[in-house]
């Protein structure tokens, strides 16, 4: 199989879809790998890696979208890549597809095989190459937001850890899974007075048998929301559900209650976001504020830190590239049922049925498309 790593286009994503091991990995295997020139710079890696490893390097990204099997990308495709799609292409890459319906649309139109790294489910509803994203943008959550609530940010001029004779920051986490625990432990390492709050009772009490008492975990609902934020010098969104828009849990009229200076940064921004006013912002232009309420909403956080970010993201998604390019995309899926989780659209079907549901799409299953 021809496999292309084109470069990332999307506002100062750094990261890069494949790593020389990956290469040397597909390579190995009788497979060609073409690499945009530059690819990897962001991340730390020179074209030289690259071609040790095999690849082929290119110097026209068009090139690599017009002859390859497989693209392996870390973001969506940018509309100026649209028409560079071919049917019949897999594009292996994070889509978000249900807050995109221009790039649903586009990828229907061009009859890809999308197969999303963000809804690929193992059996016991784990998400494996969703969560080293999650873990880097949950421990880089709470960064952003101590950056943010300096004075000379705008912020309200709090300190998370606070000193002696001073009270610590206060950090509110809505959803205790994979973002929310790494929000947790630095917040907690910080010194902050940390709530954490989760529907699921039973994740609840592991977070408290983690944490030990350190944090507060508490039941969500809309009270408990509105009570804690209320006095939140920092709030991190990190709900999620696979695949399909993420739910508002800070709806607009609780802006006014929280202080004057606080933030949030609402790492669900990739799925629509978890607060009524987000919209995604850049890392050229990160923040916005509504009602004196700080909000970061950076769609590709992890590329702040593209170097960590690259080579966790590697290590995840490796292994379902090398069953797609060895097996070919029928057999890979069809013999996989979490990779099969990942199609979201073939044919110019959607398969996803979230994404389905929130766009207003026809759902097809995968197994009767691939049929």
């Amino acid at each position: 199989m021809k496999v292309g790593v084109p470069k990332e286009i999307k506002n100062r994503e750094y990261r890069v879809g494949m790593v020389p091991a990956g290469v040397r990995a597909l390579t190995s295997r009788g497979h060609t790998v073409q690499v945009e020139k530059g690819a990897g710079l962001g991340s730390g890696i020179v074209d030289e890696q690259y071609a040790a490893a095999g690849a082929t390097l290119v110097a026209d990204p068009a090139d690599i979208w017009a002859e390859a099997d497989m693209i392996c990308k870390v973001k969506e495709p940018q509309s100026s890549e649209y028409g560079l799609m071919r049917e019949g292409q897999i594009l292996y890459t994070y889509l978000h597809l249900a807050p995109a319906p221009a790039l649903t649309q586009a990828l229907l139109d061009r009859k890809v095989v999308g197969v999303a790294y963000e809804t690929i489910q193992l059996a016991d509803g784990s998400l494996p190459l969703l969560t080293p994203m999650s873990e880097v943008a949950g421990r880089l959550a709470v960064q952003v937001g101590a950056h943010f609530l300096q004075t000379a940010q705008g912020g309200r001029g709090q300190l998370l850890g606070g000193v002696p004779g001073t009270r610590p920051g206060k950090v509110v986490i809505l959803g205790g899974g994979v973002v929310g625990l790494n929000a947790a432990k630095m917040a907690v390492g910080l010194g902050a007075h940390v709530s954490i709050l989760d529907l699921n009772l039973d994740r609840l009490r592991r977070l408290d048998d983690i944490f030990r008492g350190s944090l507060d975990v508490l039941a969500s609902s809309e009270y408990a929301i509105r009570e804690e934020i209320a006095t939140a010098d920092l709030v991190v969104g990190g709900v999620l559900i696979a695949g399909a828009r993420a739910p508002w849990l800070i709806t607009r009229d609780m802006l006014p209650s929280m202080p004057t200076g606080s933030v949030i940064v609402d790492v669900a921004v990739d799925q629509g976001g978890c607060v009524e006013t987000t919209h995604a912002t850049t890392h050229d232009d990160p923040t916005f504020v509504i009602d004196g309420v700080i909000h970061y909403c950076v769609a590709n956080m992890p590329s702040a830190v593209a170097r960590t970010s690259t080579f966790a993201l590697s290590n995840a998604t490796l292994p379902y590239a090398l069953k797609l390019a060895d097996l070919g995309y029928v057999k890979a899926l069809l013999g996989d049922p979490a990779l099969l989780k990942g199609l979201n659209v073939i044919d110019g079907h959607v398969v996803c049925a979230p994404v389905a549901h929130d766009l207003g799409y026809d759902f097809v299953s995968a197994e009767e498309v691939l049929a």
